[in-house]
This record gives C-alpha cells, structure tokens and sequence, in this order.
C-alpha cells in the first residue's frame, strides 16, 4: 500500500515536472531530493512577493516617492499601540476615534494654528462653504423665541420658486413640529434627512399655508451691491463674504451691473471675510488691476514666484476697501492688491495677519488635512503674517453704529465713500 502511494506520488511530481512551470520551480532546486514540490512552491511565490516589494522601494526612492520599508518601520510605533489599546484596553474602545484621534494629534504636534485635521461632518461644512453649494431648498432661517423665521430667501431657488418670503414663520416641516425644534436641526433635516419632496407648512399674516418644495443644488450668495450718491456722483459697493469657488462669478455679474450705471468710484467691503480660495481673490483681483500688474507673490524654499494679471479687464475709477480685525488670508490680499498695486485706499482696522498659504488632502473616508504649504506676500513683497495690513485710513467703528446699524451710522463706510467720491 505504501509503495503504490509512493508510486502516485511521484507519477504526479514526473507530470508537473513536465509543465512550464514544473521545469522553472526544478531550476531553482539545488538538491531535487531535499526539497518537496510544496516547498519549492511556497519559497518561490515568497521570494516573487518580495523581490516585488523590493523592486518597488528602490524605484519610488530613485523616483523621490515613498520608501515602504521606511514607512513600514516608522508606523510599527503607531500600529503597537492600536492594537494594545483596541484588543486590550478593559472597556469599550471606537476603533473610528482612536484613528481620529491620532491624526489629530499629528496635525496639532506640526505646531501650525493652519495645518489641522477635519472629520467627514466637518469636512462636508467646509466643502460646502468653500465650494459655495449644497443641496437644499435656498433660504435662510433663525430662531426668535420660540418660532423659526425666515432671514433671507436665495434667488432662482427652490424656496424663492415655492412662493416662501422673508419674515414667513416655519410651523412644521414634514412630521416636525417646528416650534419645538431648532434651526439648525430644522436645517439639518431639509439637507440631509428628508427623502423626495417636502411639505412645509408657514404662517404669514397670521394665515397657515402648506408650500412644497423638492431639494436641488443652491448657489450660496457670496457678494452683495449697492449704489450710493455722494457728493453728486454714483459710488459703487460690493460685499464680499467668502471667497468661495463661485464668488469671482458673481462679483464679475455685479461689477458689470454697476459698471452699466456708470459709476465714478467702488467702494469694497470685505470686513470679517476669513478668505476662502486663492484663485478667487485672484479672479477678482483680475476684473480691477491693469494688465502686468502684480497681485501676490508667494515664497518657498527661498524662492518667490510673482503672480501678476493677464486679462485685459480692468477699471479706471478710485476704488476703496473695508477692512478689519475678521478680514484675513484672500480679503488680505485683495486690501493688498488695493493698496500696493491699484494704489488705492483702505480704510478701517488693521487686518487678522494671516501670511501663509494653506491645501487640502482628502483622505478615503472623506475627512480631510489642510496643511500649509508656502508663504504669501503683498504686491510688493511685505510678509504679513501675525502683522496684517494697516489701512490707509484707520476708522474705528463709532459707538453710534453699534446703537443702530445703518449705513448712515456706518463712519468706516462713510469714510470710503467721501475718499472715492472726491
């Protein structure tokens, strides 16, 4: 019995032997006798797997790209300590937030207030702000007391189309009962929970009226404008709340409105704007400044490269910016551009001092890291980092203003307003 399943055996070694590769796995054999066929088998798919992995360390080193026996070495700290924490620890552990956690951790040990990291609901908040879009119904609400209103209605939305106005009071949402929820839950749902369409139902003048209304993609309003007279002549003005991916459109649609008024001077409001992204500041920065004239420099690894306009826009008017201690990072550079480039005025407080220049990794689950990756300067190379930019004309707001707020109280407006008028 023995030798017949010797005799099995080794018909079927002479059978693989006679295959492709049978023959190559019986080169690499010094002593045929020594070794099994499953043993020759599992060294050579070993050593395939790991010439593999060598292979590919030493070309992503030659090529400048990661080093995975490096990157292997310096994570095994990190993946001890996972592991004794989520299979030892007594209690319950969120696997989730021990990740979380650590790379929280990473971006704060940087040193840098800029370079942070964000979970996926933070990240989702911030897309929306920076791209300027989301899926909603258009409008926005607050509570007062106990009644969620209407603050403000966006144009060619859903809200606008249904008929909602400003002042309408919220009674129910669907199955919610407005009155005794919040606006930011009320928000939430319509963004996030509600299925298909939405029945709301609204008080105005006392009267109860049910609208329907069906989610789609809202442009957020970034820029506002107005037209002023003073001292005779037509002043323009144009908010700016964020730079955000859509912003530099709509500033281009309102500057055009005014410009078709004939304007004589622009007044630019960029108080408590945080920034947003550098290619709107400089989109916007492009409709103003003549050709060749520089809107920001940007250093590195001691090397700067200017960025100057390329377009053939530019307007010939005085032109006056709004700032203060909120307007940081883009709302910087464009009072920069103003003062430095179009030599123009700025008037206010000294601005936030934000001097560096910051970009987004996306990770797999759709959290992100922003971390800095440069410096920025003014046209003419001054670094304003933790020093921001100090006005032409200093203006603190007037107790009067904080009493009412109107334009008439507004003294940092009122200011601007003569300034270009003149």
């Amino acid at each position: 019995m023995k030798k017949q399943e010797k005799s099995k055996k080794n018909n079927k070694k002479k059978k693989f032997k006679k295959t492709k590769l049978g023959k190559l796995l019986f080169l690499f054999s010094n002593d045929k006798n020594n070794y099994s066929f499953s043993e020759v088998f599992g060294i050579t798919i070993i050593s395939l797997i790991l010439g593999a992995f060598t292979c590919l360390s030493v070309l992503t080193i030659i090529f400048g790209g990661t080093n995975y026996f490096k990157l292997s070495k310096e994570l095994g700290k990190f993946y001890d300590a996972y592991v004794t924490l989520s299979d030892n620890y007594y209690g319950s552990v969120d696997k989730n937030n021990l990740i979380d956690a650590a790379i929280y951790g990473m971006a704060d040990s940087v040193g840098d207030v800029y370079t942070n990291y964000s979970d996926v609901e933070d990240t989702t908040k911030f897309d929306q702000l920076v791209t300027g879009t989301y899926e909603g119904i258009g409008c926005t609400i607050a509570k007062s007391e106990d009644k969620i209103i209407v603050v403000d209605v966006y144009d060619n939305t859903p809200a606008q189309k249904s008929g909602l106005k400003r002042n309408d009071i919220i009674a129910k949402v669907d199955d919610i009962d407005a009155s005794t929820s919040t606006s930011i839950a009320i928000s939430n749902y319509i963004k996030y929970e509600a299925k298909g369409k939405i029945n709301m139902v609204i008080i105005r003048d006392k009267e109860e009226i049910t609208i329907t209304l069906e989610r789609a993609e809202v442009e957020i309003p970034a820029i506002g404008s107005q037209i002023y007279e003073k001292n005779g002549k037509k002043i323009g003005y144009i908010s700016i709340s964020i730079f955000s991916s859509v912003s530099s459109k709509q500033f281009e649609n309102k500057l055009k409105e005014l410009n078709k008024q004939n304007i004589d001077g622009l007044v630019l409001d960029v108080r408590g704007n945080s920034g947003g992204y550098l290619s709107s500041v400089t989109e916007i920065s492009s409709l103003l400044l003549p050709k060749g004239k520089i809107i920001y420099q940007v250093e590195k690894d001691n090397k700067t490269k200017i960025t100057k306009d390329t377009t053939k826009e530019h307007v010939k008017y005085p032109i006056a910016i709004l700032v203060n201690g909120g307007s940081a990072s883009a709302s910087e550079i464009l009072a920069g551009v103003i003062k430095e480039s179009y030599e123009g005025y700025v008037v206010g407080t000294k601005t936030y001092g934000k001097g560096t220049v910051q970009q987004v990794k996306k990770l797999s689950d759709g959290s992100m890291i922003k971390y800095t990756i440069e410096n920025w300067l003014t046209p003419l190379g001054n670094w304003i980092d933790k020093e921001g930019i100090t006005p032409t004309h200093i203006e603190e707001l007037s107790e009067e203003y904080y009493k009412k707020l109107t334009v008439e109280t507004d003294n940092q407006l009122q200011k601007a307003l003569e300034l270009v008028s003149n």
